[in-house]
């Protein structure tokens, strides 16, 4: 019983409209799903993707009125985008630089290249030469190219103040495989474990960064709720089951409609997530119009007058 890669991380934005404009507009992803947060109506759950709504392609945020995270441990800190090759790289550090988003240099960071970002509210992202691995679905209607549009999420990096505990979570319970580890060259270098899921590779990876020295992440916009990673419809039971049989202290499961859901944090305070891959985001409207409307799971349906009155036209 193996997890197959990152499902998806969710974020955290406090200015719903400048979000759509930069993932839509900016990077050029599908906005596939318009949709709430299912414990807390009054806020957008916004999910950008590739052109098919691919599990593994969509970074999603909730639409929070909060000031800026403060930055620290206990958090994961950078969230990579896969695209394919040097050249693409080298178009997004010409495109980010035309559009006045401030880039780092094209650079190597474990055997791949990679160029660092934020976007307007400090959400900390990275391009990854994934070296064209995997399938890819292009949105036809991007302003980005196809060649060089974002393929989907990976590696996913975090930090952690004792590699120790989170390590045995990642391994005994995720069932994750250490890989490597590798010396990160940031101005204060720090070890770095490398875990592998499924095949391994950029889309099934998680790289914890160890920094005893830090103070705890405080959440706000600019920030990371969770990280959820994929397992097959048919092996939901069976991780409930396991979590169930450790004793976890889990959310036990949950029907997200679009995919079931299981949470638990691990010991680094981090919140884990396990999605299946379907029912899909065409489970309740057309794959050609995805996150054209407002979508809601069939038990917000009677609220829908309501929950749309207290939602920002994006």
């Amino acid at each position: 019983m193996q997890l197959h890669g990152i499902h998806h991380l969710t974020a955290v934005s406090a200015d719903a409209r400048g979000n759509h404009d930069f993932y839509t507009r900016v990077l050029g992803m599908r906005l596939v799903k318009k949709t709430v947060n299912q414990d807390d109506t009054s806020a957008y759950h916004l999910f950008y993707a590739d052109g098919e709504a691919s599990p593994g392609s969509d970074i999603t945020f909730f639409d929070w009125p909060v000031g800026p995270e403060r930055r620290g441990t206990h958090s994961v800190i950078r969230t990579g985008l896969r695209v394919s090759g040097e050249e693409s790289l080298k178009f997004w550090a010409t495109r980010l630089a035309e559009q006045g988003v401030k880039a780092g240099e094209i650079r190597e960071i474990d055997g791949r290249l990679q160029l660092d970002f934020e976007d307007p509210e400090g959400q900390r992202l990275a391009l990854v030469d994934d070296g064209g691995r995997g399938d890819s679905h292009p949105w036809s209607r991007s302003p980005v190219d196809a060649a060089q549009q974002i393929r989907g999420l990976g590696p996913i990096v975090m930090s952690v103040p004792d590699l120790r505990r989170s390590d045995a979570f990642a391994t005994d319970v995720m069932n994750m495989r250490r890989a490597r580890t590798y010396r990160s060259d940031d101005a204060k270098p720090v070890d770095v474990q490398v875990y592998e899921m499924g095949e391994g590779g950029p889309a099934a990876e998680l790289h914890m960064c160890v920094e005893p020295g830090l103070s705890p992440a405080q959440p706000g916009a600019g920030g990371v709720h969770h990280v959820a990673f994929r397992v097959p419809d048919a092996d939901y039971g069976a991780w409930v089951d396991r979590f169930n049989s450790l004793r976890l202290r889990s959310s036990g499961p949950v029907d997200r409609y679009y995919f079931r859901s299981l949470y638990v944090r691990e010991p680094g305070g981090i919140l884990y997530e396990i999605a299946t891959d379907g029912p899909g985001f065409d489970a309740d409207e057309p794959k050609d119009r995805l996150g054209e409307s407002l979508s809601l799971p069939p038990f917000l349906e009677p609220q829908r007058a309501a929950i749309e009155r207290g939602l920002k036209p994006l």
